[in-house]
């Protein structure tokens, strides 16, 4: 069993524990590249599953590989999640082309929720292609682009490679900056700070999407009611 880094806890907010990447990784012991690779797969590649730590996940593995906790090479670290980030979008893509309309007209539910696909078509539509790559760093919208390109019928081969591009940029990046920091003695006795840094960053474009879309709706809603007392 890999033993516990960090004190406070990051991603166990709201207790829940198998959230939090260093729960994960403890839990999984030798076979803790396996289950990383899986995560990303599945939270990449299934939209019901867009709420598994992504980002902090990455930064949490590449930082235990600094300091010997996670005994594989860095290389083969990244090589392995990059093959899987990969994966999950090409097979989100693939989900998109064939189930497209079935998925995206499902009611809300705890774990899917319309509103996300609304936000996503927006999302793409003021990107465009580019938003496969932007949106590896957005989370829940990193689990909706590419079906979304599915849906719109993107060819498959353009998808691919900005697929490549935004796994390379984000599986391999984000986890290089944790194995990077985490030579530092600095970084290494705050880590846990670092990793929720890391959470709040990533969740900043969410929460401003969605603050934006808080704003549309009252406004849409105020010019509403004026035309009504007019």
């Amino acid at each position: 069993m890999i033993p516990a880094l960090f004190s406070l806890p990051t991603l166990a907010l709201f207790g829940i524990d198998w959230l939090d990447p260093e729960w994960i990784i403890n839990s999984l012991g030798p076979a803790v590249l396996i289950g990383v690779c899986l995560i990303v797969f599945l939270e990449t590649g299934v939209l019901v599953l867009a709420f598994l730590p992504g980002d902090s996940l990455l930064f949490t593995v590449g930082l235990m590989t600094a300091t010997g906790i996670i005994p594989y090479p860095i290389v083969v670290t990244c090589l392995l999640v990059f093959v899987a980030a990969f994966l999950g979008d090409q097979m989100g893509f693939t989900l998109g082309r064939k189930l497209g309309p079935a998925i995206f007209s499902r009611e809300q539910s705890r774990v899917f929720n319309p509103a996300n696909v609304k936000r996503t078509g927006e999302f793409f539509k003021k990107f465009g292609p580019k938003a496969i790559v932007l949106a590896r760093f957005l989370p829940v919208f990193r689990a909706f682009v590419p079906a979304a390109a599915g849906v719109g019928q993107m060819r498959r081969r353009h998808f691919l490679v900005y697929n490549l591009i935004g796994a390379l940029l984000w599986g391999v990046g984000v986890t290089l900056i944790g194995y990077f920091l985490g030579k530092i003695d600095f970084v290494n006795d705050y880590a846990e700070y670092f990793i929720l840094g890391i959470v709040f960053i990533s969740g900043i474009p969410l929460l401003v999407e969605l603050s934006k879309a808080g704003r549309e709706a009252l406004r849409k809603r105020a010019a509403e009611r004026q035309a009504t007392e007019r």
